[in-house]
């Protein structure tokens, strides 16, 4: 059965001005995500990963081309609209947690919720739902410092799905983990999956982009692979050719 498109990227450059002049980190990029895809972007350092994911979260414009999602084209949207866009439609999860230090973990979640309009009750029932589906429940009036770092992680994952994104973006989501937390985070992004979220991850580790349906490999701001079902032995052996010199 073919998916809906969620994702277009049409043509994409992005340049970023340096003190050596221009930086090209994506040379005219075309891809296309599917609704309710698993997707891991990979490639080496510099070679344009989060440069894509902020494209298509809206955290940065194309220096040209099109980036669409759900059908509305990003790049048309002014600072407001592209804010609407963020924080209605694109779940965020980053390595770092973000998490709110003075916030206990059911606020953390319920905030993003209540800017985006909701009433108090609303959010309290959307983060309660979100706390027993994501396993910390007993967690939920502790503060992050209190927390391990794989249950800092689910609430940020948590705080991300608040308002029920279409698309979830996580950028090294374990990179800041040990091998087991991070390996109950990307479990946790299966079960996602599974139940149709859209989830596009960019990873260093072949371990991680081996949970994806679709792997893309990036190279110098190009794509350069775009391949489904490889095990994490075929993920690492790609990664060690794209480092090799051109």
């Amino acid at each position: 059965m073919n998916l809906p498109i969620l994702i277009r990227i049409c043509a994409v450059h992005k340049a970023y001005s340096t003190g050596a002049g221009a930086f090209m980190a994506l040379r005219g990029v075309n891809l296309e995500v599917a609704t309710g895809e698993f997707l891991a972007i990979m490639g080496p350092s510099g070679s344009g990963k989060s440069s894509l994911l902020h494209l298509m979260g809206g955290l940065d414009r194309p220096t040209s081309g099109s980036v669409e999602v759900a059908g509305q084209a990003l790049q048309t949207l002014n600072e407001t609209g592209l804010a609407l866009y963020r924080r209605a439609q694109v779940g965020f999860v980053f390595q770092f947690f973000n998490l709110i230090a003075n916030l206990n973990v059911r606020d953390n979640i319920e905030l993003p919720a209540l800017l985006n309009g909701a009433r108090p009750a609303e959010a309290g029932r959307r983060s309660a739902r979100l706390l027993d589906r994501l396993g910390i429940a007993a967690q939920a009036a502790k503060l992050p410092a209190q927390l391990s770092g794989g249950q800092r992680q689910r609430v940020a994952i948590a705080r991300a799905l608040v308002n029920q994104p279409s698309l979830l973006l996580a950028d090294e989501p374990t990179g800041n983990l040990d091998s087991a937390a991070g390996n109950e985070v990307l479990r946790l992004f299966q079960e996602l999956h599974a139940q149709g979220q859209t989830i596009i991850l960019v990873t260093h580790d072949p371990a991680a982009a081996a949970y994806a349906g679709r792997v893309i490999f990036l190279r110098d701001g190009l794509i350069c692979g775009d391949e489904s079902g490889l095990a994490r032995a075929e993920i690492a052996m790609r990664l060690s050719e794209l480092a090799q010199p051109a």
